[in-house]
């Protein structure tokens, strides 16, 4: 199955069409969208929303070890699984700090089971629930039933529960919302306002994933990729 608009991640052309959309909403984005008019309309048309506190979202990030996960594939929910590693290899003695940096193709498990099943994200990204085997009608790390992942605390909320900090690329949350607006029968603006809106509790919109990999390495992360 294609994505809307013909794009397909996991063909070459249809990935080039995507990082191309990711490109200019950036672009547009950093130019306060005066640019908008010359965009294709299907890129974006609403400004974007980044969370006010943004710059302040690694504040709490105070352990002695600290290791960013770069999540820009979905992975079988690795990337999250990577994070929870990281942190049952401490000791309370020898602290760690996870953070966990979703964008790209990723960006989706930031978000609520109900805007999973509005928009079809899994049918329309091609994600499998792994307790069904089946395109996912819900996100499947966030408070997932019990022995479904490998280790049922590399779930979303309980790693945020844990004190894991997750942000979410604002980019990718405006072009995935628009791509996939249709699926629920409302325009772009109204689909971007109900993906913020859903988001997980505890997690912060940063203005771009790249942003945020660049912000956790300045605050002294080391570098660890999701892989896809």
């Amino acid at each position: 199955m294609t994505h809307p608009h013909g794009l397909d991640p996991e063909n070459p052309s249809g990935r080039r069409a995507f990082l191309g959309k990711l490109a200019a909403t950036a672009a547009a984005g950093a130019a306060g969208l005066t640019l908008t008019s010359a965009l294709d309309p299907d890129v974006l048309s609403a400004a974007p929303t980044t969370a006010p506190d943004a710059e302040h979202w690694l504040d709490n990030l105070k352990a002695k070890h600290k290791q960013l996960v770069d999540a820009y594939e979905p992975n079988d929910g690795w990337p999250l699984g990577f994070a929870h590693t990281f942190l049952v290899s401490q000791t309370p003695a020898d602290s760690g700090g996870a953070v966990i940096v979703l964008r790209h193709m990723a960006m989706p498990l930031a978000l609520t089971h109900e805007v999973w099943a509005r928009y079809k994200i899994g049918e329309s990204l091609k994600i499998t629930d792994p307790a069904t085997k089946q395109p996912a009608v819900k996100n499947p790390y966030f408070k997932p039933a019990k022995g479904v992942l490998l280790d049922d605390n590399m779930s979303v909320d309980r790693l945020i529960a844990r004190g894991a900090i997750i942000g979410a690329c604002n980019v990718a949350l405006h072009v995935f919302s628009g791509m996939l607006a249709g699926n629920a029968g409302v325009s772009k603006e109204a689909a971007a306002k109900e993906w913020i809106a859903g988001l997980i509790p505890g997690i912060t919109v940063l203005p771009s994933g790249t942003w945020g990999v660049n912000r956790a390495q300045e605050k002294g992360c080391t570098y660890c990729t999701g892989g896809g």
